[in-house]
């Protein structure tokens, strides 16, 4: 399936790790990585057997051996990575979520619409088999109407104040890290919400220890979705419509399994194809595609960019702001 694109890897951590992997893997290409240190570029490429290691963003993106780079820095860092890649011309796949905030979004989308070339949000439970599945079961209203989604993302993550979750100068906090995988899944069910309620608690250091949202729409559908940095807890989701509902395992942003169930609550279909990775690889496989010339299937950037809007809203509501913001600035932009 692959386009035979070649990857280069901007930042070296962990999710860089797992996604690099998993492109292995599937035998996608791997071209390059770039670090802003040059031994840490050189270990990532001797243990991963890329050809290339970049001691600077700035050189990975001017490989010309590079057709696109995947964005792995943490989120305040995202709009600049990104639009590095973009000005040399590059394809960029940018892990979740996106940005930090809607502007920072826009900023990107209307960047790559003026280079040509394609930027995709890497949040890649969209582009699992079961999250596929999902959508052609509601697309054949196998549960009749769509009435409600509840979905939790909540782990037991540390709590040093110097860790970069309990960090306002690098987005930490629930909501961005944790709370963009329910958000987003809302969102693929039931579309941008309408109203938004939320409430969270906050850590010492400024961020959001827990968030608890609900969004409603105007026909009356609605979503309860939950996030928390320092209680783990199920992390299931259920999609329930009129005529039966449909459960998502735990964990349900990775590949698990999908049960249907009748109005009555009588198992109709039990769904589950093993991946035998963490399955990062199928948002690649996905870009690629896109790249080829293909529609967005799963996730169009100007979705991402609402998503941004929608996660602005709600830190809006529980005041959470990071350094150079406005919490109150933030109000009302989800539909701008």
């Amino acid at each position: 399936m692959s386009t035979a694109l070649r990857w280069g890897i901007l930042a070296t951590g962990h999710i860089a790790r797992t996604f690099t992997r998993d492109l292995i893997d599937a035998g996608l290409t791997i071209g390059a990585v770039g670090s802003r240190a040059t031994g840490a570029a050189q270990a990532f490429a001797t243990e991963f057997g890329i050809p290339r290691a970049h001691g600077s963003y700035e050189a990975l993106v001017a490989d010309p051996e590079i057709d696109v780079v995947y964005i792995a820095t943490p989120h305040p860092h995202h709009v600049d990575n990104a639009l590095l890649a973009i000005d040399a011309g590059k394809h960029v796949l940018i892990e979740k979520p996106l940005t930090l905030n809607r502007a920072d979004a826009q900023r990107i989308a209307d960047r790559a619409a003026e280079r040509g070339v394609v930027a995709m949000e890497a949040m890649w439970t969209r582009f699992l088999p079961h999250m596929v599945h999902l959508r052609q079961l509601l697309a054949a209203g196998a549960i009749g109407e769509v009435r409600t989604v509840i979905a939790d993302h909540t782990q037991s993550l540390p709590t040093d104040p110097g860790h970069r979750l309990q960090n306002p100068e690098l987005g930490g906090g629930a909501l961005l890290d944790l709370g963009i995988y329910p958000v987003s899944f809302a969102v693929d069910v039931l579309g941008l919400p309408t109203s938004i309620s939320a409430h969270a608690a906050m850590t010492p250091t400024g961020v959001d220890r827990q968030t608890a949202m609900i969004f409603g729409y105007d026909d009356g559908r609605q979503a309860v979705l939950q996030c928390a940095l320092d209680t783990a807890g199920s992390n299931r989701a259920v999609v329930l419509g009129t005529t039966g509902a449909i459960e998502l395992d735990r964990v349900w942003y990775t590949p698990t399994v999908l049960t249907r169930y009748d109005r009555d609550w009588q198992v109709v279909e039990r769904f589950e194809q093993p991946v035998a990775t963490r399955g990062m690889h199928f948002q690649a496989l996905e870009l690629e595609r896109r790249v080829a010339g293909h529609e967005p299937a799963s996730l169009p950037l100007d979705e991402s960019v609402a998503i941004m809007g929608v996660l602005d809203e709600v830190r809006a509501i529980i005041g959470l702001a990071y350094p150079g913001e406005d919490a109150s600035g933030l109000l009302g932009i989800m539909g701008a």
